[in-house]
């Protein structure tokens, strides 16, 4: 009888994410895994309310567990300590054989140490990503590197980011390259819009199918202050040509909002949109012609569609990108990314090499992996 019990016992998995990033990647999971036999649950801390929930709804999602712990101006420190303390009670109710976490959210690493904590497996999907400076990204380098340290699997994206493991001495056996489930997820995606998917802002920009533009996204802490003014100083002066169209759905940090509208408000050009759906940004991001974007996600995303990116950071922790001629790294340099933004506007971009992200199958290859050791 114990031995029966002990064959139909199914492998029981705690997802948990709280941002809309980290819901676009482990969406196709979460997906992957109830096709398989796993006893899955979910639970968001929803570090990010609104932008998570519209996620989870484009991919028909409903968490077990909403710790719902978006604050007004929250700060980092009162975030992780909220995340640690939310937590404990759902790890012991689900009492999970693993506990799955993405990326370098606070949401991830707090998890993971909560789950260590615990005494509980941890897989970490996009694992091994780094660019050893510990300000840029920022706080997420860091997350990264504690996640890490914490997790029992290693689910890392390319080959780059499982050597950046191996140097770090962790053990080969525990490290499998999935691809990033960010093209699990675009594939997904764009599978539904083609099946007439749509909403009033896709209905809206309707009119761009015909225009030559830009997508533009920028959040990054280190780009705060100057660096941010002068970044729209450089898209006020592209707008200058009143061809080129710039779509830039704004962010909703105030160290965003406030010099985004006051300088770009006023050009009939420049469309500044609210937080996208992802149905939408899919859809900018498959329409485009150029992307000028700080976001780690659409540099992984861009390939997908064949677009260029020009990377408003100093440093990437995805360099395969560059490598392979889908990104070029401007910083904030106001004067390289006018200059760079003309040149990719004016010759058309035809990529070489396939994407270095990923082929779409990752979530399967995660899933198989946890099979085997659940055996």
């Amino acid at each position: 009888m114990n031995q029966n019990n002990l064959i139909l016992q199914k492998t029981k998995i705690l997802l948990c994410f709280g941002t809309r990033p980290e819901a676009i990647k482990m969406a196709p999971l979460y997906h992957e895994l109830k096709k398989n036999d796993f006893d899955i649950k979910l639970c968001v801390t929803a570090q990010h309310r609104k932008m998570l929930d519209q996620v989870l709804d484009f991919f028909e999602i409903t968490p077990d567990f909403d710790l719902d712990l978006m604050k007004a101006n929250q700060t980092l420190n009162g975030l992780s300590a909220n995340i640690l303390s939310e937590i404990d009670p759902v790890l012991v109710a689900v009492n999970p054989d693993i506990v799955l976490v993405h990326g370098d959210t606070t949401t991830s690493s707090m998890v993971a140490l909560a789950a260590f904590h615990r005494n509980i497996k941890v897989g970490h999907v996009e694992a091994g990503l780094r660019t050893y400076n510990k300000k840029s990204p920022f706080p997420e380098e860091i997350n990264r590197q504690i996640t890490g340290r914490i997790a029992d699997y290693h689910f890392a994206p390319t080959q780059f980011a499982k050597e950046n493991l191996l140097k770090e001495g962790i053990d080969e056996n525990n490290i499998l390259v999935t691809g990033n489930t960010v093209i699990d997820a675009l594939i997904w995606a764009k599978n539904k819009l083609d099946k007439g998917y749509k909403n009033e802002t896709l209905d809206a920009l309707n009119f761009l199918k015909i225009q030559k533009f830009i997508l533009v996204t920028g959040h990054r802490r280190e780009n705060f202050g100057q660096s941010y003014i002068d970044f729209c100083e450089a898209l006020l002066e592209i707008a200058k040509d009143e061809s080129v169209h710039i779509v830039f759905p704004v962010h909703l940090n105030p160290n965003v909002q406030q010099p985004v509208y006051e300088m770009l408000g006023h050009r009939a050009n420049i469309h500044l949109l609210e937080p996208v759906d992802y149905s939408v940004m899919v859809w900018l991001l498959e329409n485009c012609q150029l992307i000028i974007s700080d976001s780690g996600g659409i540099q992984e995303e861009a390939p997908t569609f064949g677009k260029h990116i020009l990377v408003t950071r100093e440093v990437s922790e995805r360099p395969e990108g560059v490598e392979h001629g889908f990104s070029t790294l401007v910083g904030t340099d106001k004067q390289a990314i006018i200059d760079k933004s003309r040149y990719y506007l004016a010759h058309n971009f035809n990529p070489k090499n396939e994407n270095p992200y990923g082929d779409g199958k990752g979530c399967e290859k995660i899933s198989d992996f946890l099979q085997k050791i659940s055996k």
